[in-house]
């Protein structure tokens, strides 16, 4: 029986675990969850998951609610090539710094925006949401500067990760062409087969919605 990945296709951490699928070719049925209409709030759903958040991975009787963890153990179990999750734990640390960078900063200060306008049909954005987004992207311009990729000097699960969140930035604050390591990197993430397969569709169906709520008052 193959694995199943619950996900919403405009959901960046589930567009990142859909990308790690494509990449580790897991054997794996993907069951989209429509929120809208509160698949995520069954009995059945947060008995998987307490958080009624997407994605889920069931293995088997494993089953993971994180999309971090999710790419950790798809890259650990699938994986093939082993330069996306080095064995080295050295290597292993400085991609886990980034998985969480992309869950404490990027993709935190993406939902602050994401969120109210999805969940509270605010809209608008704040001078401060704009000034947290720029910095994000001066961080990963430095960062960038120091290495080709994201964690280390090829890509790794951290740049799918982030990835899936950045990805989304451009929608709400342009990126100035000052950032041109950033954005040398997005071009290159952006015509990865797994990301032209799982990131791109998704991306516009989010990216639009945000674009016209953020922009309006």
């Amino acid at each position: 029986m193959p694995a199943k990945l619950y996900k919403l296709n405009a959901s960046p951490p589930a567009r990142a675990t859909m990308m790690a699928c494509e990449l580790f070719k897991v054997p794996v049925e993907m069951v989209n969850v429509d929120l809208m209409k509160g698949e995520n709030r069954t009995p059945e759903y947060l008995k998987m998951n307490p958080l009624h958040t997407v994605p889920v991975f069931a293995d088997g009787d494993l089953v993971i609610h994180e999309s971090h963890a999710i790419l950790i153990y798809l890259a650990e179990v699938y994986g093939k090539d082993s330069s996306f999750y080095p064995k080295d734990v050295k290597q292993r640390a400085l991609i886990n710094q980034k998985l969480f960078f992309n869950d404490g900063v990027l993709f935190t200060r993406m939902r602050n925006i994401t969120y109210p306008a999805f969940v509270l049909g605010q809209k608008g954005v704040t001078e401060q949401q704009l000034k947290d987004l720029e910095e994000c992207y001066e961080f990963l311009e430095e960062i960038l500067s120091r290495q080709k990729y994201i964690a280390l000097d090829h890509i790794t699960i951290a740049d799918v990760a982030a990835y899936a969140t950045v990805s989304v930035f451009d929608y709400i604050l342009p990126l100035n062409a000052k950032y041109t390591k950033l954005s040398a990197w997005l071009k290159e993430m952006e015509k990865q087969p797994y990301a032209v397969k799982h990131n791109a569709e998704g991306l516009k169906t989010l990216g639009t919605f945000i674009h016209s709520a953020v922009n309006s008052k």
